[in-house]
């Protein structure tokens, strides 16, 4: 094979006849350096991004021999004046010396200071040969040196925001790159850049550094849930579409769930992404490429396959004339991101994709965030003003009966859980091969399409919506518009980010108050709902000297279940209840009147606080472990902040319980009253 003039270039030939047979292939790159492996957590503590994940990587793609017949090369450092051109001169100096010894004694501290960063003394190196990396690729690609090219590169970067590392990001590898071809490389004659980012965590970082910036259509599909899924913010809402020059360029697909697997990643890719590339027709192709979207993976709760990921690959090679330069980002299950890898490789050196089958069909919620994106975005893009056909949309699977949590999320960074171990053998034993998720249209009547909106296609549902409760709020809920957001979906003012509603959106049958003896409280540093401030909590003990308002709202368990979902930030995929009746008559019957739910999350601990009109009264509040911590001072007790204040008082207030300064008096009674 003809060599590629770099000293940073190894090439591969230790089989004679493969160099041959590379004359008439694509001209494929791929990098590794085990350089970046120092980096790594100061006291060899586990955590998710570590040095294995890329070794795993390389082991596998060796044991194909894919280096083999490929340009394999070296790790390269990033210069300063390419970082600076994303990166603020504060954070390229931080990320520079962190590893020095004369941050030695302080380098946790500042670590600290960040959201889910570490640094050790391989901090810098690994950082800067990273960045330098795709930066390298991305440069002979656009030269024509390569057809296309993988970046096996740690520690990943499209979290990382111009003064901000973030989300295990200390630079932003990819925008680094993009930048450098556009503003450092004109004479490559790379004008426009499509970033395909499919890492499962929003791209951030990414997407701020080009905002105002029509020549790159930035392209992010990825866990949202109303802004409760790491980053835990409105960054990755589809109404995030860019500003000025830039409007129109920035295109987000944010899931509304978990689970979501091969039909759903490639639905977008057709109804979305492909269109409008065609429209932008790009010069080159650059994927921010996380694997943590994959079967088995332990922060991303999703079922991508390989195969899913080289079809999604394939269909990208049609632009650019193939010129695509692959960086990885995320990924947390060893055996899923080497193996999505090799499909990957696999596919840029022209092999045909993996065997596999895409016959499921997406989510209910996959169609309703296409069809949203559209309506958003065409306006900029006349490819997507047309409506997809009723007969597609109606085509649905359901949503497999597993729990997903982020490790990087608000409620387990706050409980210190970990995802279980053997999370990759929950999945595989439970979820049903794609093909088999397909659903029969001509076996199904005409009244069970008409009601796939409705409880008629979900058993549990239809158990649960013929049984009436109040749910007892104490919180902001007890203003009747925010609990409504939990029913109807939206938000209130004062709020972070919309609810996404109850599945049965119908109003309240009947509205009631009462006072109950619970010890009323506010604790916790900050919420994704309301921002920095406590949030209202319920002792679940009961003492006859307290005294707590409660406004009582008559709904189904259905919907109950519902708002207990959503007011846990949790990513449940509700095809069975969290709550059900064989739980009610527990509570109800047992003497603490109280049951913690095997979930994590703020508000898991359903208390039954007796009846009212002979239906049961239950409301949701902390775990008595949680009550403990409060108590001990490891989990803060903080007062809440102005606008979630307010919210309470307009509760206390239009329920006809208080005055104004009443309900301030007794917000600020339950501040002050120690537990």
């Amino acid at each position: 094979m003809e060599s590629v003039n770099s000293e940073t270039e190894r090439q591969s030939s230790d089989d004679s006849s493969s160099s041959g047979n590379c004359q008439s292939q694509r001209r494929v790159g791929i990098l590794y350096d085990e350089r970046m492996c120092k980096h790594s957590t100061p006291d060899g503590d586990h955590h998710p991004e570590n040095p294995n994940r890329i070794r795993a990587i390389w082991n596998k793609l060796q044991l194909a021999r894919i280096p083999q017949r490929c340009v394999v090369l070296n790790a390269k450092e990033a210069e300063d004046r390419f970082i600076l051109n994303v990166h603020s001169k504060k954070h390229v100096d931080l990320i520079k010396n962190i590893s020095s010894k004369e941050f030695d004694s302080r380098r946790n501290k500042i670590a600290a200071k960040f959201n889910s960063i570490y640094f050790n003394e391989g901090s810098s190196e690994s950082a800067y040969l990273a960045a330098g990396s795709v930066v390298d690729v991305v440069e002979r690609v656009a030269k024509g040196e390569l057809n296309s090219a993988f970046a096996i590169v740690r520690p990943p970067g499209h979290h990382a925001e111009h003064n901000e590392a973030m989300g295990f990001c200390l630079h932003n590898n990819v925008a680094i790159a993009t930048s450098f071809l556009l503003n450092e490389r004109p004479e490559l004659g790379i004008k426009k850049i499509l970033i395909v980012d499919w890492d499962v965590h929003h791209g951030n970082g990414t997407q701020k550094m080009f905002w105002k910036d029509s020549r790159v259509l930035f392209f992010s599909v990825h866990r949202h849930e109303f802004g409760t899924f790491y980053p835990a913010n409105d960054d990755g809402f589809y109404t995030m579409i860019g500003e000025g020059p830039g409007a129109g360029y920035n295109i987000n697909v944010p899931w509304e769930n978990g689970c979501c697997g091969d039909a759903d990643y490639l639905a977008v890719w057709d109804h979305i992404l492909i269109p409008v590339a065609k429209e932008f027709n790009p010069d080159i192709i650059i994927i921010s490429a996380g694997f943590d979207a994959a079967v088995g993976d332990p922060l991303g709760g999703c079922r991508v396959t390989p195969y899913g990921y080289s079809v999604m690959l394939k269909k990208l090679m049609n632009f650019s004339q193939g010129k695509i330069v692959l960086a990885l980002e995320g990924g947390y299950n060893l055996d899923s991101i080497a193996n999505s890898v090799l499909a990957c490789m696999q596919v840029l050196l022209e092999n045909m994709p993996i065997n596999g089958s895409s016959e499921a069909y997406p989510f209910e919620s996959t169609w309703r965030v296409i069809q949203a994106v559209r309506q958003e975005l065409k306006v900029f893009w006349p490819t997507l003003a047309d409506e997809l056909p009723t007969t597609l949309i109606s085509q649905t699977a359901q949503v497999p009966n597993l729990l997903f949590l982020s490790s990087d999320s608000e409620v387990e960074d706050d409980n210190g859980a970990q995802a279980p171990e053997d999370l990759e053998e929950v999945l595989q034993g439970i979820i049903q091969p794609l093909s088999n998720l397909k659903v029969d249209e001509d076996h199904q009547g005409k009244e069970e399409i008409e009601n796939k909106n409705n409880n008629a296609y979900s058993p549990w549902r239809l158990e649960l919506s013929k049984i009436d409760v109040w749910y007892a709020s104490f919180g902001s809920n007890m203003w009747k518009p925010r609990f409504l957001c939990y029913v109807k979906g939206g938000q209130v003012e004062g709020m972070q980010g919309p609810c996404r509603g109850s599945l049965d959106k119908t109003p309240p049958k009947e509205i009631l108050w009462g006072t109950y003896p619970h010890h009323l409280f506010f604790g916790r540093e900050s919420t994704s709902s309301w921002g920095p401030g406590g949030v209202a909590f319920l002792n679940p003990e009961r003492k006859i000297q307290d005294k707590a308002y409660l406004c009582l709202y008559r709904i189904t368990l259905e919907q109950f279940n519902d708002i207990l979902c959503q007011e846990n930030n949790s990513s449940y995929c509700m095809t069975s209840p969290l709550f059900d009746l064989d739980d009610l008559i527990s509570v109800a019957s047992n003497e603490s009147n109280s049951l913690e739910l095997q979930m994590r999350g703020w508000y898991s601990n359903v208390v039954y606080l007796g009846k009212e009109e002979d239906i049961p009264i239950l409301t949701m509040t902390c775990v008595n472990s949680d009550m403990e911590s409060f108590r001990s001072g490891k989990l803060p007790i903080v007062a809440p902040c102005k606008a979630y204040m307010n919210t309470l008082v307009r509760g206390l207030v239009e329920g006809g319980q208080l005055s104004e300064e009443e309900a301030m008096a007794y917000i600020q009674e339950a501040t002050k009253k120690p537990l």
